[in-house]
């Protein structure tokens, strides 16, 4: 169980845009301290954060989550300010796109870096620490495009990862109280849509007839990491508006 003399602690990568910001919002709604990472470290205001809120429970602390020591040093600064972390959220991302004949190897280490290497550091720092506990919850931002897609290797190959990545960590903490998730949207209204990085593939629009949007994933993110979800861990839920359906 938590400590009830304080608030729920929750760090949220790639806090300052999409979905990132959406689930900082609602998770301050819901009454979390909410410490926020991103490269750029200025508050969620001026539009970013929803009418309302509260800001006395939000840090937002700048760093690249590709600097193993800078984020290390960032994690030793947010827990000595709010103490232990009780839930962490692996939102950010970005995309690059490219056919067979113009992978660029570059564009796939950034990739590696931002999805993978900066959840494993992330995991391999928190998780222990919230088995230690007796309670903890993760959820990582996933992708459909995981299952793979046309000009996407790069990056689908990545979102494959985190949920392999997922399943194994969730195995090794579901004794302890601790559940790892994925949450894989379909395409979603966010920034990333203009990103030039993937100007040679347009997004797909699901089913439903419309992009999903940041509060939607942000709804789930946030069941997640309430005891209602308790027994749930181990898993990809996707937000796919019917693209996954057999049409």
């Amino acid at each position: 169980m938590t400590d009830a003399s304080r608030p729920r602690h929750v760090l949220v990568t790639g806090s300052r845009r999409g979905i990132g910001r959406a689930v900082c919002n609602r998770l301050l709604a819901d009454g979390w301290s909410v410490t926020g990472l991103d490269l750029d470290a200025g508050e969620l205001t001026g539009g970013g954060m929803d009418p309302g809120l509260d800001s006395a429970g939000l840090r937002s602390l700048a760093v690249d989550l590709t600097d193993p020591a800078a984020l290390a040093s960032t994690l030793d600064a947010a827990i000595a300010a709010v103490g232990p972390v009780d839930a962490l959220v692996h939102a950010a991302g970005i995309l690059r796109t490219a056919p067979l004949g113009a992978l660029e190897a570059e564009a796939g280490r950034l990739l590696w870096a931002v999805h993978v290497d900066a959840a494993v550091r992330l995991a391999d720092r928190l998780l222990p620490a919230m088995a230690a506990a007796g309670h903890g919850r993760m959820v990582l931002i996933g992708s459909r495009v995981a299952a793979g897609m046309p000009g996407r290797s790069q990056y689908a190959a990545c979102k494959a990862a985190v949920v392999a990545l997922a399943r194994s960590w969730a195995a090794e903490v579901v004794a302890d109280g601790v559940t790892v998730n994925v949450v894989s949207p379909a395409a979603t209204r966010t920034g990333m849509l203009a990103d030039p990085g993937r100007a040679r593939t347009a997004p797909r629009v699901p089913p439903i007839g419309r992009l999903i949007e940041p509060q939607e994933v942000a709804s789930l993110v946030a069941y997640l990491l309430s005891p209602a979800a308790d027994a749930i861990t181990g898993q990809d839920l996707q937000i796919c508006g019917g693209a996954s359906l057999a049409r």
